[in-house]
């Protein structure tokens, strides 16, 4: 596959009927849910997961979504998803890059950007990154690439 970085995480996603809008496209809810779904797969396979986020009185809120709906995807289509993390500041602030490829032609149907904030989750105010996630968050940085 064509992906915009390398050493992508992967998961799979099946377009379910009930994730079709009245254009007979994929609802762009459903790829929001699926940017959501694939960063916790990403995070839980680097071995933090929302149980370690509630210990720690910490996680990971979303700042801002830059989100490029490039092509259409269909009822049953089977989707490629590809999370990056792009950034991490290990005090504050982390990015991640995406990119979504129907395996069927291999069209790149979505790419999006997603900035989030660590925060306490007792009080939802800004918070420094606990050690566990600079331990594993920023290690885990892809440099991305300029032309």
């Amino acid at each position: 596959m064509s992906w915009l970085l390398p050493n992508p995480f992967l998961c799979q996603w099946q377009v379910m009927p009930e994730q079709i809008d009245h254009y007979q496209h994929a609802n762009n809810v459903a790829y929001v849910s699926q940017l959501e779904i694939t960063s916790w797969k990403h995070s839980n396979q680097l071995g933090l997961t929302i149980e370690q986020y509630k210990e720690l009185d910490r996680g990971l809120a979303i700042s801002r979504h830059e989100i490029n709906y490039l092509a259409a995807a269909h009822m049953n289509d089977l989707i490629d998803c590809a999370t990056w993390i792009v950034e991490c500041d290990n005090r504050l602030k982390l990015a991640r890059q995406f990119q979504f490829i129907r395996r069927s032609d291999q069209l790149t149907l979505l790419t999006a950007r997603t900035e989030f904030v660590c925060i306490a989750l007792s009080s939802g105010k800004p918070k420094r990154m606990p050690k566990e996630f600079s331990e594993v968050y920023g290690v885990n940085v892809q440099p991305v690439v300029h032309d």
